[in-house]
């Protein structure tokens, strides 16, 4: 008598249960704008203990304990943007932790947000996914507290973070000042990377800086926030390198203006995007707030699409005096940030309503 073993399916690929991945998944700009605005006509009147709020579209919350601390607060999740489980989970814990450091405070403990198609991933996978984010965290020096789960139709991870910072120490993406220097701690291209892993166009030793950049904790947050003359901070996420700086613009009512030579890419990234290999979210970014960025006749048309180009886990993009530009890129250094550069500057406001300058 002969019997048949059931053979188990073969699990999908993370990627393949979402319909976007990482920052990627972010709601437009321009219509979280206005989902933000109305929720806020009937919110309650804040807190003077409220240091920093939604008003500028900063990285966190910010609320004064004391004199000497504030407890900053964030939150951040996605769909996977790779479908190695154990990188998805480093991936969105990085990425949620840099808001802390955005802010120029140091992370205190996280709580996990868990969402799992359990019928369709097997609890080995998912183990893998909580397992990346505990070992970023155990790098970052702060441990999961606790957290949420529930079962849902996509794959989605991330973190709350908690985060303490002096007061005076707080660094908004709103306070730049006319005549800063413009320094960007990562290269740019998750996204064009992410794209191309989705059709099976990227190589190993491009999935290897893809996991390399988005697995880079944003650890100079706290010393730059200490260093005098380092006046705003923001960390460049889904909206893309001109959207962040377009939030910096607007709260500090300056011009940013980039020099797209000098903006760090990562390797064979440009190559990947003349193919084709690009985000929908980099062009939902652009039909956002296109509108407001005056680019140079002669850059090529796939600068667009880098500068809208949506990171997950992105780079600091510091704006400070020109005199600690010096000071500011020896500490990307000694971090690890090899690629960290001076791309751009702040200027007068425009008469035109022109928030960022491409040359």
């Amino acid at each position: 008598m002969q019997t048949s073993q059931a053979t188990a399916a073969p699990e999908p690929r993370l990627t393949s249960l979402s319909h976007g991945g990482g920052c990627g998944c972010k709601i437009a700009p321009g219509l979280l704008r206005e989902l933000l605005q109305s929720a806020s006509a009937s919110a309650m009147p804040l807190p003077p203990e409220l240091l920093v709020g939604i008003e500028t579209a900063d990285d966190a919350a910010v609320y004064r304990l004391n004199d000497e601390q504030a407890l900053i607060a964030s939150t951040d999740f996605f769909m996977p943007i790779v479908d190695d489980p154990f990188d998805f989970g480093r991936i969105a814990a990085c990425n949620a932790i840099s808001d802390v450091y955005a802010m120029g405070g140091t992370p205190i403990m996280a709580l996990a947000l868990l969402g799992m198609p359990i019928a369709r991933l097997s609890s080995a996978t998912i183990g893998k996914i909580l397992a990346g984010g505990h070992s970023v965290c155990r790098a970052a020096g702060i441990p999961i507290a606790g957290g949420h789960s529930i079962d849902s139709v996509e794959p989605i991870y991330g973190l709350v973070v908690l985060g303490l910072v002096h007061p005076q120490r707080i660094k908004r993406n709103a306070d730049a000042q006319v005549g800063d220097c413009l320094i960007l701690g990562k290269p740019l291209g998750v996204g064009v990377l992410s794209a191309a892993l989705k059709k099976d166009a990227l190589s190993a030793a491009g999935y290897a800086r893809l996991i390399d950049c988005s697995t880079q904790l944003n650890t100079p947050g706290p010393a730059l926030a200490a260093l005098a003359g380092v006046h705003a901070l923001t960390d460049v996420t889904g909206f893309g390198l001109a959207g962040h700086a377009l939030e910096m613009a607007r709260g500090s009512r300056a011009c940013a203006q980039l020099e797209m030579a000098r903006v760090p890419l990562l390797e064979g990234v440009r190559e990947l995007a003349c193919a084709g290999l690009v985000t929908g979210a980099s062009g939902r970014n652009w039909a956002a707030y296109g509108h407001q960025v005056q680019l140079a006749s002669h850059l090529h048309p796939l600068d667009q699409a880098l500068l809208c180009d949506p990171q997950t886990s992105g780079g600091l993009l510091v704006s400070c005096a020109p005199e600690v530009v010096p000071a500011v890129l020896a500490l990307f250094r000694q971090h690890g940030f090899s690629a960290a550069a001076p791309i751009g500057q702040m200027l007068a406001p425009t008469p035109d309503g022109c928030w960022l300058r491409v040359d």
